[in-house]
C-alpha cells in the first residue's frame, strides 16, 4: 500500500501556522541639515570593593617572660689549703735509698763481715752519690735561696764548673773524689729509707692536714682539728699573693709548689703566709673565681 502524502493547504487556510519575517524596528532619521553622533557607549564602571568583617580574632593570653635569675656558676663547695712542712721535700732520699736498695741486691755480692753476711756492691760509687744526695736535700730544705739568690748560686756553681775547666783541674777533682770510698749495704738502704718514708708520709698526710684554710665565697677560714679553733675573715679587699721563686726548693723538689701570701684589709689589717702550697697555680686560680662571686651566685656542683 502506498501511502499518500497529505495535501498542501494554501496559505491562510486554517489548519496551517502563517510565519511573518521580523520587521527590524526603525532608526531614527535626524532632521536635514543635522548630523547625527553615533551612540556613545557607556564607561565602563570599576568594580565596588566588597568589605568582609572577619570573625574576632580568639583573645590568647600574654606571658611576659620572668626575670632573670642571678648567674650561677659551678664550682667546688670551697678551696681547701694545706701548708706542708719542708720534710715533704725529703721524698728524694727514700725513693733513691730503695733504688740503691734494688741495685745491690741485683749487681751485688755477698760479703762476709764478722758473723754475718751481707749484700754490698763492687762499686764505691753508690754510697757517695747517696751521700750527696742527701747533703743536697738538707741544704735545699734548709736554706731559702729566692729571687736573686737563686740566680746567684746558679750562676756560681756555672762560673766554678768553667773555671775548672779553664785551668784543667777536673781531672786532679775528678781522680780526689774517686779516692773517696763508700760503702753501704742493702741493709742500711732499707732500713733508712724505711724510716724516712715512715715519717714523711705521716708529716704529708697526718700532721699537715690538722691544720688547712677554707676559702667559701666572701669568707676565708683557718680551721684546726685538734682543739677545733676556728677564724674566718671577710674576702671583700683581700689580696692574695703566690711566691714561687726557690727554683731549687719550689720547682726541682716541688714539683711545681709555692708560697702564699694574704693580705686583709680594713680596720683590722693582717698579713699570713701559707707556706709549701702543693699545686699553687691551680689552687690560686680557683681562690681568684671564689672571691670574686657573692654568695648568691654560687652554686655547688650537683651530685
Amino acid at each position: 500500500m502506498s501511502s499518500v502524502p497529505p495535501p498542501i493547504s494554501p496559505p491562510g487556510y486554517p489548519g496551517q501556522p502563517t510565519t511573518t519575517p521580523p520587521v527590524a524596528p526603525a532608526t531614527p532619521v535626524a532632521p536635514p541639515g543635522t548630523y547625527q553622533t553615533a551612540p556613545v557607549a557607556p564607561a565602563p564602571q570599576a568594580p565596588v570593593p566588597v568589605y568582609v568583617q572577619a570573625p574576632p580574632a580568639a583573645q590568647v593570653p600574654v606571658q611576659t617572660a620572668p626575670a632573670p635569675e642571678p648567674r650561677r656558676e659551678e664550682h667546688p663547695a670551697e678551696v681547701r689549703v694545706y701548708s706542708h712542712s719542708t720534710f715533704f721535700y725529703w721524698w728524694p732520699v727514700w725513693v733513691t735509698g730503695y733504688i740503691m736498695a734494688l741495685v745491690t741486691r741485683i749487681d751485688g755480692e755477698l760479703v762476709r763481715i764478722g758473723d754475718s753476711t751481707v749484700w754490698v756492691h763492687r762499686s764505691k760509687n753508690l754510697g757517695v752519690l747517696f751521700t750527696l744526695l742527701f747533703f743536697l736535700v738538707i741544704l735545699i730544705t734548709n736554706v731559702t735561696l729566692r729571687g736573686l739568690a737563686s740566680v746567684v748560686a746558679i750562676l756560681t756553681i756555672a762560673f766554678g764548673a768553667l773555671l775548672l775547666a779553664y785551668f784543667g783541674w777536673w781531672e786532679d777533682v775528678l781522680n780526689w773524689m774517686g779516692m773517696v770510698s763508700i760503702y753501704m749495704n742493702m741493709g742500711f738502704y732499707v732500713f733508712f729509707s724505711t724510716l724516712v718514708l715512715i715519717v714523711w708520709a705521716f708529716s704529708v698526710f697526718v700532721y699537715d692536714r690538722l691544720g688547712y684554710w677554707r676559702v667559701r665565697p666572701g669568707q676565708l677560714t683557718q680551721d684546726t682539728v685538734i682543739g677545733g679553733a676556728q677564724k674566718s675573715y671577710d674576702t671583700r679587699g683581700m689580696v692574695f699573693e703566690k711566691k714561687r721563686q726557690d727554683l731549687f726548693r719550689h720547682w726541682i723538689l716541688g714539683f711545681g709548689s709555692g708560697d702564699i701570701n694574704i693580705s686583709t684589709t680594713g680596720a683590722r689589717r693582717e698579713t699570713f703566709v701559707i707556706p709549701n702550697v702543693l699545686f699553687v697555680d691551680s689552687k690560686v686560680s680557683e681562690i681568684q673565681k671564689m672571691i670574686a662571686m657573692q654568695p648568691d651566685q654560687f652554686q655547688p656542683p650537683a651530685t
